[in-house]
């Protein structure tokens, strides 16, 4: 472990979660608003029904790897902070710290924004209120889940907990219902997509692609693995279980849409879920009403879940004296890292009155992948260290994360291919402030030590 850590307080984040909220928080922040708009955004990729339900599975299947090289990871060293700790237990001291940099300069508070106004603009259907009272209304949800995070952990977890539940029970009910319903003519068709300009294997690789990010976050709680109980045991647990009911749930739906719309109406649709919702007969003209009352149910799950677990990467850092010593602070009351959510949500209400969120996302998608590819490295690193001693280790030996740094090295071509310009000047800016951030700490650091 690293000797160079210095508590910012005396006081540190007990271990009050169990295997229940591991899962919540994986399957909440996974099942996001993204699954309502890529259904189609796979099926114009995928160029076929078929391909779209092999797409979404093969698409889960290889996320596991990811899942495998995390449980061991986070079985290893079961703290609070996530990849920031394993850069810095691998040894890389900069990388760790430009990992936390990136995430709360450039996508932790954006994220919690744009799903803070998706909320507001789902609400929007029933209110119909202006533009400018629904912003008014996301920076409501963002000050009741910060402090909801704020006074406790267990209650935080308890919800999260609850709200997962609630937003896979209506996926359950349509893939349940729907499946009554299933048109056999067109069920899982190979009939190719009108106009599609690639097929066959091609076809399938980018189908498989383009759902990478309907699976992203079911990492989330390796960023509080040190409030976790008995993290050796339910953190491998439920990072595995998260996959498997997150790819349950994408699977079953992706074969229901495929026998109630064909590849054309889902590709062409801009809310293919309301039009497949539309075609069940119990639904039908009520869609619009049920699928945005589940997609308020939906987003506020994974808005709770980011506005719970991000903090604690600047936490983290702070308690290795690489960041502000506020964010290292441990409220005496509530027990929980007050100061670095209250900040990180103050700056996302900042970004509510923003514009162009989705794009300084868009921009740091390169940066992100990258940094998950190095992430899935250090099991290289680490496996040569003494100190790394894991309760739990990848199946397969080191294929695992052989495929998990394949499938992301895949995906940082494809994202350099499609904004190389973007991703090259984003990954510039994160080294020009990060490292010179990183040498100031680091320097005040050796200062102190003598």
């Amino acid at each position: 472990m690293s000797n160079e850590k210095t508590p910012a307080t005396n006081q540190e984040l007990g271990r009050k979660l169990g295997l229940g909220a591991v899962i919540a928080l994986g399957v909440g922040t996974t099942v996001g608003s993204g699954i309502f708009s890529s259904l189609s955004e796979v099926a114009n990729a995928a160029g076929s029904c078929l391909f779209l339900v092999l797409a979404f599975v093969i698409g889960g299947l290889l996320q596991i790897p990811a899942n495998f090289c995390y449980a061991e990871l986070a079985s290893a060293f079961p703290e609070d902070g996530g990849q920031y700790v394993y850069f810095r237990e691998a040894g890389s001291r900069p990388l760790a710290f430009l990992c936390g940099w990136i995430s709360f300069w450039a996508t932790d508070p954006p994220s919690i924004s744009i799903m803070a106004l998706a909320v507001a603009n789902y609400l929007g259907v029933f209110l119909h209120a202006s533009p400018f009272v629904l912003r008014c209304i996301a920076v409501a949800a963002v000050i009741f889940f910060m402090f909801m995070h704020l006074r406790s952990v267990e209650g935080g977890g308890a919800f999260q907990t609850i709200i997962t539940a609630f937003k896979i029970l209506p996926f359950v009910l349509i893939i349940g219902v729907g499946l009554f319903f299933i048109n056999g003519e067109i069920f899982m068709s190979s009939t190719p997509l009108a106009g599609a300009s690639v097929g066959g294997f091609a076809a399938l690789v980018a189908g498989v692609s383009a759902t990478t990010w309907s699976y992203d976050g079911m990492a989330a709680a390796c960023y509080m693995s040190g409030e976790i109980k008995e993290p050796e045991k339910n953190m491998p647990r439920g990072l595995v279980l998260t996959a498997v009911v997150v790819l349950a749930l994408y699977a079953g739906l992706t074969i229901v849409a495929s026998g109630l719309l064909t590849i054309d109406e889902l590709a062409a649709s801009d809310a293919p879920i309301a039009l497949m919702a539309s075609k069940i007969p119990v639904i039908g003209g009520a869609a619009q009403t049920v699928v945005a009352i589940m997609a308020i149910i939906v987003v506020i799950g994974s808005l709770s879940s980011c506005i719970m677990y991000q903090p604690r990467i600047e936490y983290a850092m702070a308690k290795d004296n690489l960041f502000f010593k506020a964010f290292g602070q441990v409220h005496p009351k509530y027990q929980t890292p007050a100061f670095s959510i209250v900040v990180q949500c103050a700056v996302a209400i900042v970004l509510i009155f923003a514009t162009s969120l989705a794009d300084l996302l868009g921009y740091f998608t390169l940066v992100a992948l990258v940094k998950n590819f190095l992430t899935f490295g250090t099991i290289f690193v680490l496996r040569k260290k003494a100190h790394y001693k894991p309760t739990y280790h990848i199946p397969g030996g080191l294929v695992m994360p052989c495929i998990a740094m394949f499938m992301t090295a895949t995906l940082i071509w494809g994202q350099f291919i499609y904004a190389p310009i973007a991703g090259l000047v984003c990954a510039l800016l994160a080294l020009g402030t990060g490292l010179p951030a990183f040498y100031f700490w680091d320097r005040k650091n050796k200062q102190a030590n003598g």
